[in-house]
């Protein structure tokens, strides 16, 4: 099982590294990608910059997890994404097409996926400041920590990054697994996960 971490110029490092150790610890293994392929991408705010050792490639992907953007604005946020997008879309849309592929986002990840028109009429939650953002590109944004609908599993904020990678590794590995995980970061998952079916 592979697990995609997809790395874009300002992302948010807490959503990326929270789930990337989450399910590496938990036995799935994981890489940091971007549209581009291997190169260093720079977080937002200039807080560091991370080593992407792949390209996305929704073909050999299980799981593509999308971060949020590293800013404290909307427009901020928006505009970060508007500079991301015209090289995520495509692959981002190819992931969600996938069947058996699952797409996880986390904080303002869910809001990349719909700036790009991918997730309009679907079910997703992002970090509470975002939610009106999330309705307006058509989603039906849900005030909830973890959402699911069907292959589109969505985060709240930074810190539910954690969680969502537990309930992947829980639903892959299996609830032993998971709990082992929880006991090795001395971490207790929070809230239940809001389900569209």
């Amino acid at each position: 099982m592979l697990a995609q971490v997809v790395l874009f110029d300002g992302f948010d490092p807490l959503d990326a590294i929270g789930p990337y150790e989450t399910l590496t610890a938990g036995g799935i293994q994981a890489e940091l990608v971007t549209a581009e392929g291997p190169r260093e991408v720079l977080a937002g705010l200039g807080m560091l910059s991370l080593s992407a050792t792949a390209k996305l490639d929704p073909a050999r992907a299980d799981i593509v997890v999308i971060p949020g953007a590293a800013a404290y604005a909307e427009d901020e946020v928006i505009a970060l994404f508007g500079k991301a997008l015209p090289t995520l879309a495509e692959p981002l849309g190819q992931a969600l097409a996938k069947e058996s592929l699952t797409v996880a986002t986390v904080c303002g990840g869910s809001l990349l996926l719909a700036a790009a028109g991918l997730i309009s009429g679907r079910t997703a939650t992002t970090n509470h400041i975002g939610l009106p953002a999330l309705a307006r590109f058509g989603v039906n944004a849900i005030p909830a920590r973890l959402v699911e609908d069907g292959d589109l599993l969505t985060a709240a904020g930074v810190t539910s990054g954690v969680d969502l990678a537990l309930y992947l590794v829980e639903r892959n590995q299996g609830a032993r697994k998971a709990h082992e995980v929880e006991v090795l970061f001395a971490h207790e998952r929070r809230g239940t996960v809001w389900s569209a079916a």
